[in-house]
């Protein structure tokens, strides 16, 4: 509907304007790993979403995971051919009883043979626990979480450093601000985004698979 109308559409996958998530993915399209075989994303919430929000929101592969499924494709710069995915309730038995789950674990099969891992909690008491790797044939590359400051405390007893940032909001303020950004010189230049429709609709394709996987305990193709 968008290309037939020449509307602008961009969807708000923002973890693609990462300053950290998108320099790892320079490094890979740059050959700096040489063929990419493994990748490794780690995304926990500080807390769980209300139950209101659970018994509507699709579930954690729709609600949560998506942003991993698309960063999945973003890094590796290609599909998913078919997936497996297993999740339970370790968190909120309430959760479970809306139909969700908390805690999930989903592998990956990229069409170039490339295997690939997200696994996803509801809490993380120490924080919004946000991080990558993809390791290749020539090195690795990984990004962080970020941390209000640099500073690492040593002592007799311990070394301590901050804990990571608190939420999405904190997390990705850089993210977001360039996000927008991106979609005004769209505009401003008459230029189609770089994450759009057909990038939305991928993932979504990837959390029902997900869905499908976790009643049937098998690995599931992406149609």
């Amino acid at each position: 509907a968008v290309t037939k109308s020449g509307v602008k559409l961009q969807i708000g996958f923002n973890r693609r304007f990462d300053p950290g998530f998108r320099k790892v993915r320079e490094l890979i399209a740059a050959g700096r790993i040489g063929v990419p075989q493994l990748l490794r994303i780690s995304s926990r919430d500080p807390q769980p979403p209300p139950l209101d929000y659970v018994r509507v929101s699709g579930g954690l592969f729709l609600d949560m995971m998506i942003h991993d499924f698309d960063m999945a494709r973003f890094l590796i710069g290609e599909e998913v051919t078919e997936l497996m995915a297993t999740g339970n309730c370790q968190v909120d038995p309430e959760i479970g009883k809306c139909g969700d789950v908390d805690t999930a674990v989903v592998v990956l099969k990229f069409k170039s043979g490339a295997l690939g891992t997200i696994d996803n909690s509801r809490r993380a008491v120490y924080g919004y626990d946000q991080r990558v790797e993809v390791f290749g044939s020539a090195g690795c590359a990984e990004a962080g979480n970020k941390i209000p400051t640099e500073v690492t405390l040593h002592s007799a007893d311990s070394t301590m450093s901050d804990k990571p940032l608190y939420f999405f909001l904190e997390r990705y303020e850089e993210a977001y601000l360039a996000e927008m950004k991106e979609f005004i010189s769209c505009i401003r230049e008459n230029r189609v985004p770089s994450v759009g429709g057909q990038d939305g609709k991928v993932s979504v394709a990837m959390g029902y698979a997900a869905l499908e996987s976790l009643k049937s305990g098998n690995f599931v193709q992406v149609k």
